[in-house]
């Protein structure tokens, strides 16, 4: 207690707010205790965690440390970053180090190319989600891989050339003339990709858990992605996909998006003791929230009610429209303004997951087709062509 403080008063704020005998407190362990036979669903950066209820043990899915082949296309999907990190190191920060890491990235997209072929993306990464796709991957990372050579190799012989326009013409854009894929496309297609294969093997992962998604309680907890992102309903790829794997099912007052709540370490030798161990307290956290959201109701029923929905997604087929808040709605496979429009919007708006520019467009063409990948037309892949041999 300090000098300016009124213990009377103190202790009438702690009574109800504060401390684990507070009425408030009270509520929540009563709360949590009426929903104890309830499924708890969990998802932290890197795994989502089934807690059936009733004291059942919990069950785990990964979902972005056990992708197989994310670091490989994340490592081609980035190279157009990567080229405009080089234009802005040179010139805008006039940084001499801009050479040097030139030619490593150079020496790296060779030895890339070499080991680039249908039969790695087929029989060594293996993803089952791709399959039948092999030999159009191999096709777009060549091409990819052969273009970035000629502009780093051509900055660096003329420096000069390491500049914005050079970087749009002749690199980002070069081939739209032709009418075949262009590193636009290719940056699409590789995110479009991961994200299929991610939501498509947690809507089975669901599927197989018969989840009464009625009565689920749901949080995303801790950091998704970088320090400013994916805390809101319409920039987490997780909620995308928890949403989409209940067939839009669950309602989305009963999802909570939770930044500051604990989460657990991806099990090792699926040792699950430390996420049995946060049952308690993840349930807890939505208790409380849960049961103070009810108290609205009960002390104001004659005013509006807040209603959780979706916000309406801009539309830009209008040429017109040259500022959004939020990410665009996406047409169709063809709509390349909105998804580009969506890879400039993952850079800018730091709400967003740098790898979620399309994915709730993967999962809704997922839902709507039964979870089958093979009936998903993949924008930048199945729609365009790359040349080879370059």
């Amino acid at each position: 207690m300090t000098a300016n403080e009124s213990p009377e008063l103190v202790d009438l704020f702690t009574t109800y707010t504060a401390g684990p005998n507070s009425i408030g407190s009270h509520l929540t362990r009563t709360a949590a205790s009426d929903t104890a036979d309830a499924p708890l669903i969990v998802a932290t950066g890197t795994d989502f965690a089934l807690y059936p209820g009733g004291g059942k043990p919990p069950t785990v899915e990964g979902f972005r440390l056990s992708t197989k082949g994310f670091k490989e296309l994340a490592g081609i999907s980035h190279l157009g970053p990567a080229l405009a990190t080089l234009v802005q190191l040179r010139k805008k920060y006039g940084a001499l180090g801009w050479r040097a890491d030139a030619e490593r990235l150079l020496a790296q997209v060779r030895r890339s190319r070499e080991a680039n072929s249908a039969e790695l993306w087929r029989d060594t990464i293996a993803v089952e989600t791709y399959r039948g796709r092999e030999q159009a991957i191999t096709d777009m990372a060549d091409y990819t891989f052969a273009v970035t050579d000629r502009f780093l190799s051509a900055a660096l012989e003329d420096e000069s050339r390491l500049d914005a326009a050079t970087l749009r013409g002749e690199y980002l854009e070069k081939g739209s003339a032709e009418g075949h894929g262009t590193i636009l496309h290719m940056m699409i297609a590789t995110f479009f990709l991961t994200g299929l294969d991610i939501s498509h093997r947690i809507i089975s992962w669901f599927r197989e858990q018969e989840i009464d998604w009625s009565r689920a309680m749901a949080v995303i907890a801790g950091k998704q992605g970088r320090p400013t992102a994916g805390v809101t309903w319409n920039t987490s790829s997780v909620a995308t996909m928890l949403l989409g794997a209940s067939g839009y099912q669950l309602p989305l007052e009963r999802l909570y998006m939770a930044p500051h709540a604990p989460t657990f370490t991806t099990p090792p030798n699926g040792d699950l003791s430390e996420v049995a161990a946060l049952e308690e307290p993840l349930r807890q956290i939505w208790s409380n929230t849960r049961a103070t959201v009810e108290l609205g109701d009960l002390m104001f029923p004659g005013l509006p009610r807040y209603t959780p929905g979706h916000l309406t997604l801009p539309d830009i087929s209008d040429p017109s429209v040259n500022e959004i808040s939020e990410m665009p709605v996406i047409h169709g496979a063809n709509d390349w303004r909105a998804m580009t429009t969506r890879l400039r919007m993952v850079l800018e708006d730091p709400r967003q997951l740098l790898s979620g520019s399309v994915t709730d467009f993967a999962v809704s063409q997922l839902v709507a087709a039964d979870n089958d990948p093979a009936k998903v037309t993949v924008p930048g892949l199945d729609n365009v062509t790359y040349p080879t041999g370059l």
